[in-house]
C-alpha cells in the first residue's frame, strides 16, 4: 500500500487540489445555447468565480460567509428554478427594483433604456445566416451598457414583454443578452438568491462547432461585460 501510494500520490493530491478548487473556487463551464449572443456564443467555455459573492459549501445551498451581492449587469451562473440546471444570464433587476421590458425596450425604477444600433460586425463567430434576421443593440441604463441581440420584426408573442414587476428580497431579475430567444425570467421567475453560484467573469476558451470545433483563438480571455 505504501509503495503504490508512493507512486500515485502526485497525481492524488493533484486530482484532489482540482477538484476542490472547482468546488470552492473557480470553475469553468460550457455554453451550448444562443441564450447569451452577443457576449456569449455557443462553444465558449466560461470561467466561474465562485468567491465572487461569499464562500459556498460544497454541494449545498449554504452560504456561510458572504461578502457581496450581484449588481446590475452582472453575468451570472445559478441553479434555474424549478428545474435546478446550471444557467447562465445576466442580472438586470436587483431586489426591489421595478422592472419593465415591453419588447423592445428595458425600464428600471422610471428610468428608460437608451438605445444605439450597432454595425454587424462581419467575420465574428455569431454572424452566421442563422442571425441574418437580428440586429446588434448597445442597451444603455443606470450607468452600465452591455450589447443586446433582438430580432429585426417583433416576434408574434411580443417579445416576451412583461410590465411593473417587483424583485422581492433575497432574489433577482435576470434576463439573456439574446433578448428574442432566451429562456430567462419571462420562463422560470426571479432566481433566489441562494440559487446563485458565481460570477462569469471571462472566456477560457472557444471551439467552433460550426468548424468541427476548431479554436476560436481571438475569444480566449476575453472578459465579459
Amino acid at each position: 500500500m505504501t509503495a503504490v501510494w508512493r507512486e500515485w500520490r502526485g497525481l492524488i493530491i493533484f486530482l484532489a487540489i482540482l477538484i476542490a478548487v472547482r468546488m470552492l473556487i473557480v470553475d469553468w463551464n460550457h455554453v451550448p445555447s444562443r441564450s447569451m449572443v452577443p457576449t456569449i456564443i455557443p462553444g465558449d467555455r466560461i470561467v466561474v468565480d465562485k468567491l465572487a459573492y461569499g464562500l459556498r459549501l460544497p454541494f449545498s445551498n449554504r452560504m456561510p460567509i458572504q461578502w457581496g451581492n450581484p449588481k446590475h449587469s452582472d453575468v451570472i451562473v445559478f441553479r434555474a428554478p424549478n428545474t435546478n440546471i446550471l444557467t447562465v444570464k445576466r442580472v438586470i433587476g436587483l431586489p426591489g427594483d421595478r422592472v419593465s421590458w415591453d419588447g423592445d425596450s428595458l425600464r428600471i425604477n422610471e428610468e428608460n433604456a437608451v438605445y444605439r444600433t450597432l454595425p454587424a460586425e462581419k467575420g465574428l463567430a455569431f454572424q452566421l445566416p442563422d442571425y441574418s434576421h437580428t440586429r446588434r443593440r448597445q442597451e444603455r441604463l443606470l450607468g452600465e451598457q452591455r450589447d443586446i441581440l433582438q430580432y429585426r420584426i417583433t416576434p408574434r408573442r411580443g417579445g416576451g414583454a412583461f410590465h411593473d414587476v417587483v424583485v422581492p428580497d433575497d432574489h433577482y431579475l435576470v434576463l439573456g443578452d439574446n433578448r428574442d430567444n432566451s429562456g430567462d425570467f419571462r420562463k422560470f421567475g426571479f432566481v433566489p438568491r441562494s440559487n446563485v453560484v458565481g460570477q462569469a467573469t471571462h472566456i477560457l476558451f472557444s471551439l467552433d462547432p460550426q468548424q468541427y470545433y476548431w479554436p476560436r483563438s481571438k475569444r480566449a480571455g476575453m472578459r465579459l461585460e
